[in-house]
């Protein structure tokens, strides 16, 4: 049985799709994090660095719960437009680094459920 699994990322969802002897699946999640705010001037009581603290924990989770949906893959292919697919591996790679299979990273604008599906089959070469 072959798995192979693609990630679309950002840091607002996730979509993982896997594809297991030619059977695609689909499933979505969505992440908590919160939009990153911009601070002006001086900040009293660290409030930015407290926040980047807290943000940094979310998204460490996120990126977990993530992982979690993505078992043993032989295959995983990683795509997103900005720092998410990076923090994504970086993530896997601290947590998983006894996995065997191989990992790439890929950029990639939004893409539909259909044109994830439709890379994780051309990527990995899976017949319909």
């Amino acid at each position: 049985m072959r798995d192979h699994v693609c990630i679309w990322i950002d840091h607002k969802k996730a979509v993982i799709v896997h594809a297991v002897d030619g059977r695609v699946t689909t499933d979505t999640l969505d992440s908590d994090v919160a939009a990153h705010p911009h601070f002006g001037g001086q900040q009293d009581g660290g409030g930015e660095k407290k926040y980047e603290e807290r943000r940094s924990h979310d998204l460490a989770r996120y990126y977990d719960e993530v992982l979690t949906q993505v078992k043993a893959p032989d295959g995983l292919l990683i795509l997103g437009q900005g720092e998410a697919k990076r923090e994504l591996l970086e993530r896997f790679v601290r947590t998983r680094s006894h996995d065997r299979c191989r990992v790439e990273l890929e950029a990639a604008g939004v893409l539909t459920d259909g044109q994830i599906a439709a890379k994780v089959r051309e990527h990995f070469s899976i017949a319909r």
